[in-house]
This record gives C-alpha cells, sequence and structure tokens, in this order.
C-alpha cells in the first residue's frame, strides 16, 4: 500500500539524506537541495533525519494514497490541498485511503518542496541510498524522477502519531527579490587579485535560467577576472563550490554536482545557507558575504544542536 503518481510535476524524485563515500568513483552524494527543509519534514512525521522523502521543484505532484498514513509538507511556498481544501506546510497531516494531494505552482518565496511519509518510502537502497541521480540512472525509483501512474509503496506507514497536535514549527521566510548568502574563500582564491576577491562580495549575482541541481549559473554585469585564466587540473567539488571559469561568470554546485572539475573555486557557500541557494529561483539576486572557516563551522554545530533539539522534543 502506498502512493500512485496522477501528475508528477516538472521535477520530482526520492531524496534521502544522501550517498556518501563513492564519489571517488565518480558518483556524486545527491540528496536533499534544501537539507534544512527535508530534515524538519522527517522529524514532523516520527522519522529518522535521513529517511527518503519526495522533492519537487516549481510545483509538486498530485499524488493518491492507497492507504491512512502522517505526512509533513515542507520548502517553499508552493501550496497544498488535500482534497480540495488547503492543508499547512510544516505541520504534520494525518491522510486517508482515496484521498489526493495536490500543489499550486511556486508564486511565493522559495521553489523546491519535500513530502515526508511517516515510516518512510519503499526504495531500494543502491550504494546504501534511496537518492536518486538521475544523469546516471542510479538509485530512486527506477533512477529518475517520477512519472504519471508510478506507484510507491510505504515501509511501515502510522495512520497516527503521538502528541500530533504539537507537530508543527513556525514557516519559515523565504526572500523573493534577494538572498544574502555567506562564503568561505579558497581553494582557488589565489587565482584572483585581492581586488577581484573583493568584487565577489561588493557586487550581487543574479541567477540566471540554467539553475538545476547540478547547479546554478549567475550573470554578473561585473565579471570576475583571473589573474591567468580559469582552468586547472581537475580536483574535487563540493556542494556550494563557486566555480569561476574563464568568462568570469560564476557556478554554484549544488546536489547533483560532478565529482571534480577543471574550473578555478573562488569560494565555497556555507552549509547552513545552501538551503537559501536552492529555494532561490530565476531572475532573484545573490549577495556573497565573506566569512571565516571557524564561523562556518560554528553555525553549522548550532544547526545540528537545533535539530538535535527538534528531534528530541518530537520523537523522544
Amino acid at each position: 500500500m502506498g502512493i500512485l503518481v496522477k501528475d508528477p510535476g516538472p521535477l520530482t524524485t526520492v531524496q534521502d539524506e544522501g550517498r556518501f563515500g563513492y564519489q571517488q568513483f565518480g558518483v556524486t552524494p545527491s540528496g536533499p537541495m534544501d537539507a534544512r527543509a527535508f530534515h524538519i519534514g522527517n522529524i514532523l512525521v516520527g522519522n529518522k533525519r535521513g529517511e527518503g522523502s519526495l522533492e519537487f521543484t516549481f510545483k509538486g505532484p498530485d499524488l493518491e494514497f492507497d492507504e491512512d498514513t502522517v505526512i509533513a509538507i515542507t520548502g517553499g511556498e508552493i501550496q497544498p490541498s488535500l482534497n480540495g481544501s488547503p492543508i499547512p506546510r510544516y505541520r504534520a497531516v494525518r491522510v486517508h485511503a482515496g484521498d489526493v494531494l495536490k500543489f499550486g505552482f511556486a508564486t511565493g518565496g522559495g521553489c523546491r518542496g519535500y513530502i515526508a511519509f511517516a515510516g518512510g518510502l519503499d526504495i531500494p537502497l543502491i550504494m546504501e541510498s534511496k537518492s536518486t541521480l538521475a544523469s546516471k540512472k542510479l538509485g530512486g525509483f527506477e533512477g529518475r524522477a517520477l512519472k504519471k501512474d508510478d506507484y510507491i509503496g510505504f515501509t511501515a506507514p502510522k495512520a497516527d502519531l503521538p502528541d500530533f497536535e504539537k507537530r508543527w514549527v513556525p514557516l519559515p521566510v523565504y526572500p523573493t527579490k534577494e538572498v544574502s548568502v555567506r562564503v568561505v574563500l579558497g581553494p582557488q582564491d589565489d587565482a584572483f587579485s585581492e581586488e577581484e576577491q573583493k568584487k565577489l562580495f561588493w557586487f550581487s549575482s543574479k541567477v540566471a535560467n540554467e539553475c538545476d541541481r547540478q547547479g546554478y549559473r549567475l550573470e554578473r554585469e561585473v565579471p570576475i577576472k583571473h589573474i591567468k585564466d580559469g582552468n586547472i587540473i581537475s580536483d574535487g567539488i563540493a556542494f556550494g563550490s563557486i566555480q569561476v571559469p574563464t568568462t568570469g561568470q560564476p557556478f554554484i554546485m549544488m546536489a547533483d554536482r560532478q565529482t571534480v572539475g577543471g574550473y578555478t573555486k573562488i569560494g565555497t557557500v556555507i552549509t547552513v545557507d545552501l538551503p537559501k541557494v536552492a529555494q532561490a529561483k530565476p531572475g532573484m539576486w545573490i549577495r556573497f558575504v565573506n566569512v571565516s572557516m571557524e564561523l562556518a563551522h560554528e553555525l553549522y554545530i548550532r544547526e545540528l544542536s537545533e535539530m538535535d533539539a527538534l528531534e528530541k522534543s518530537m520523537n523522544p
């Protein structure tokens, strides 16, 4: 028993925490673009934080349930409804056999959402993960985005959960015009003069139409110039790496990035701010802010502590 996909939406995939330990073989981790929204959704329905959920972009899927369970919808302002009636985001919601879940388009802030299912989805583990890496047809549901009439079973559905009325968190606010994103310089910041490094932070970058799970192309009125050029011997790429090719127009590498690349990386978006990039739409502006590695670590530890506290309060 599980869910029938009536309409998959523009891009809906299965994602869990990610596929780690295989980058040496050219397999990127994948996983959620907005890890914070993903984790909160699983906590709200009583799952382990890394359990597989559905991630969707710009519009969610239409799903028909054939068993009672509990769901939580997190992420951007993509308005959900159940049997034609609006339901809240960031709150546990009971659904019943025969119910149909639908979504509107992302007209407000944010562009990605998550649906967590109490007990999890019956998706096989590939390299210890349920995450979809569509570029390699690996993991998730047959290695691809969902299509009409796909059916996914539940692992251990739960029709109710303890302290049900307490299973909610305040709605986050997603910017619609400009977002500030903190960055640690390096590892190839020495390929740029000090003045060019400062330009990364002095001038905002516009999100281009070419933005997806692999990367975000940015458009700048003032390109970033190299001392020589933008090419290096290929090395590893992290989630959030800011590559600058010779054109001076940066790319932010995202969850489905390639594992190595041959362009200079002027900096890296800190982990806690990656969700801000993931929720940015084409046409929005990104303003980078320079921070230290020590602050990036401190903020990451603080976020982990917040997730631990939320999980303990709801699922002791």
